[in-house]
């Protein structure tokens, strides 16, 4: 397994303290930058990568450490330096060189290393015999081949960083799969999962019966012609791991918010408050902070997202906003230049405990909001049986279960009002702002029964077979 090494400092990592853990190597030891300077590599006589090292991070945002590493993590909340050094699997000095990294940096600045355990400040000499690194590796990935970018990670919890984004691009567009290979310990965030979703990229779970598994979808797993692909049984179906049909129901649940606003093009439009009124709305508080990546280290700020958004146009722009600790939100929001103005499009989910009501009966409220204030296209919200720290676990969780749909002013225009309230179904239509120029909420269920995603496909096909009107 790649060894992930993270010094968790009070102060900020400054360029003597940083050289300092930089010749944990010794003399034989090479330095580089990539990415823009943004990650400095030790490498080997002839250029292997040994340890990466991604620039220093200031994380302001209280529960971050603790949600990514763990609650027994033993460092303080917020604020804090997290500097993340990664080991190369290919070399067995790898490992010990980047816990010295870390080590040297925390003898210094305070702190602790993560993983737990005394830090070292050892120099790691190189005794093994290396490879040059060819031309072609990518970072971040430990094998690769013309079918997968392949990723091994032993953490227990597999966040969207900043390096795995990377690994993920390099993998798209080299037209390879991007498979992340875990113990069956391991958890994913939420970005983490939605980003694997996409065929062929998998989750691959080592188990002890079966060799691997998908962690998503629970099929047998086995190295074929460069990649891991599900195993068939003498019938001809895919194979099914036991260990991913072994989950115990906890009564914990996920609310999920699908989120979908339309804007005119404008100079004083600000990105996010839709985001933030929902937040809001359910939480009774705004996000904690948001970031491009995880772990999430910049406190909330619509202006800044703006900006940001804004800078990279007509380029989209995607990022991650969180909640409280004591009060599971994530959401995901991808920010895109249309031909007419501006589109987010935002997944908000927020956690739930065994015994805790989640707020359904503020929907139509929150709908009506975000329809008349922030120029709502549609609202799709859903409840299902899940964690309520909002990891995902690799063995089977329930899919969502629809709880009511609602489309935005414009939407009901171009359909048109008497045909959008009188769909082909026991469906109640409740009109939503002014009368002159409505939103329409379909509530769909109570999140029990499945037959709701029946009701909504088929309001969905009466809905697309209205004559488009101009506004």
């Amino acid at each position: 397994m790649t060894k992930d090494v993270i010094a968790l400092t009070p102060k900020m990592p400054d360029i003597r303290t940083l050289l300092a853990g930089l010749y944990a190597g010794g003399p034989d030891v090479g330095i580089n930058t990539t990415a823009d300077g943004a990650v400095v590599q030790l490498c080997a006589p002839g250029g292997r990568p040994l340890v990466s090292i991604e620039a220093p991070i200031l994380l302001q945002v209280p529960g971050e450490t603790r949600r990514l590493l763990g609650t027994d993590t033993d460092v303080a909340d917020s604020p804090v330096w997290w500097t993340e050094a990664r080991a190369s699997t290919a070399v067995p000095e790898a490992e010990p060189l980047a816990r010295s990294f870390a080590g040297r940096l925390v003898s210094v600045l305070g702190g602790t290393t993560w993983p737990a355990g005394p830090a070292t400040t050892d120099v790691v000499p190189l005794t093994s015999d290396i490879a040059p690194a060819p031309d072609t590796e990518p970072l971040g990935i430990d094998v690769l081949t013309q079918q997968a970018a392949v990723v091994i990670q032993d953490r227990p919890v597999v966040a969207m960083t900043s390096w795995l984004s990377n690994a993920l691009r390099t993998a798209t567009t080299s037209d390879r799969a991007l498979q992340i290979v875990t113990p069956n310990t391991t958890r994913l965030t939420l970005p983490t999962r939605t980003a694997l979703r996409g065929h062929p990229n998998r989750w691959v779970v080592q188990d002890a019966e079966c060799g691997y598994y998908d962690g998503l979808s629970g099929a047998v797993l086995r190295w074929q012609d460069g990649a891991f692909a599900p195993t068939r049984t003498e019938s001809g179906a895919t194979a099914v791991a036991p260990a991913f049909t072994q989950a115990t129901a906890t009564g914990e649940r996920q609310l999920i918010l699908s989120i979908r606003t339309q804007h005119a093009p404008d100079a004083d439009l600000q990105l996010g408050r839709a985001l933030e009124t929902a937040w809001q709305h359910l939480t009774n508080s705004p996000p904690a902070g948001w970031s491009t990546a995880e772990p999430i280290n910049l406190p909330w700020s619509t202006r800044q997202l703006t900006d940001l958004a804004r800078n990279r146009a007509p380029q989209p722009t995607w990022l991650v906003a969180i909640g409280h600790p004591d009060r599971p939100a994530i959401a995901t929001v991808h920010i895109t230049r249309t031909t007419t103005g501006v589109e987010e499009d935002i997944t908000l989910t927020l956690g739930h405990d065994t015994g805790e009501i989640p707020p359904l009966d503020t929907i139509e409220a929150l709908a009506e909001t975000l329809a008349t204030e922030h120029n709502l296209a549609s609202m799709l919200t859903s409840l299902r049986p899940a964690r309520r720290d909002l990891t995902v676990p690799p063995h089977f969780e329930a899919p969502p279960v629809p709880l009511s749909f609602t489309l935005g002013t414009d939407a009901i225009h171009d359909i048109g009002l008497n045909h959008a309230r009188r769909p082909p179904l026991n469906l109640h239509a409740i009109l939503l702002g002014p009368a002159t120029r409505p939103a329409l909420h379909y509530p769909l269920g109570d999140g029990t029964s499945a037959h709701a995603w029946t009701t909504l496909q088929r309001l969905t096909q009466h809905l697309k077979k209205a004559q488009p009107r101009s506004r």
